[in-house]
């Protein structure tokens, strides 16, 4: 998932990145109000977390944009913490308000919290076929659904989510099987071909394979946000 992140402390801004990362995020990270409008426009975001105080203006009247054009959520991570503040926050329309200072954990806690109620309606075909998010299958041209494994769900789920990403065998096991050491990247590949036969004629074309990397989503991902 995409990530903006607007926050001109050069060390907190640089920590939260490596962190987001790690956690599997694509962040952007920008420093100023002007630069974050230039990314919100070149790139579609899953969630804005802002700074009220920047140097070029306030994250307050930023929000505000965001929300006339687009209905991604944002969190407030700012030290404006008044009473007075953060309720004019919450009426922008924000999910979060984290004062500053704040625990690692509890603010990553608080953005996969909002990303689990934004969840994603994403409108996935392949060729003739569709892929169906909430019932964790694929439709088919004549009507019915061919149900995937979990793991296949979640492989071909990470990879549309990280689409146009290239996304790499060992990133899969680490995401998919976390501590669950046993599978390889044999294990990966033969999860690819059931996904691609599962898919028909176009699985090789939607799922790309980079040769000594891993895998990536090549067709075109609509998104529309929504609880």
């Amino acid at each position: 998932m995409n990530l903006l992140l607007v926050e001109d402390d050069k060390s907190l801004g640089v920590s939260l990145k490596e962190r987001l990362d790690k956690e599997g995020y694509q962040t952007t990270w920008v420093s100023t109000l002007a630069r974050a409008k230039e990314a919100f426009k070149a790139t579609r975001f899953d969630l804005v977390i802002l700074d009220v105080g920047l140097p070029d203006g306030s994250g307050f009247d930023f929000a505000k944009e965001v929300r006339e054009s687009s209905t991604v959520p944002f969190i407030f991570v700012t030290a404006q913490t008044s009473a007075e503040q953060r309720l004019h926050g919450y009426e922008i329309g924000a999910e979060e308000y984290i004062p500053k200072p704040f625990h690692l954990k509890e603010f990553l806690m608080r953005v996969s919290h909002v990303l689990e109620n934004h969840a994603i309606d994403a409108v996935v075909s392949c060729g003739q076929k569709q892929i169906l998010f909430q019932s964790m299958s694929i439709l088919n041209e004549d009507g019915t659904q061919t149900r995937l494994p979990l793991k296949d769900f979640q492989i071909l789920k990470l990879l549309i989510e990280r689409s146009p990403q290239v996304v790499s065998r060992d990133d899969i096991l680490n995401k998919v099987w976390g501590e669950e050491k046993f599978p390889t990247h044999r294990t990966v590949d033969n999860i690819i071909l059931r996904i691609r036969q599962a898919l028909g004629e176009g699985g090789s074309r939607c799922i790309r394979s980079v040769r000594g990397v891993g895998y990536q989503w090549a067709e075109k991902v609509a998104v529309e946000h929504g609880k």
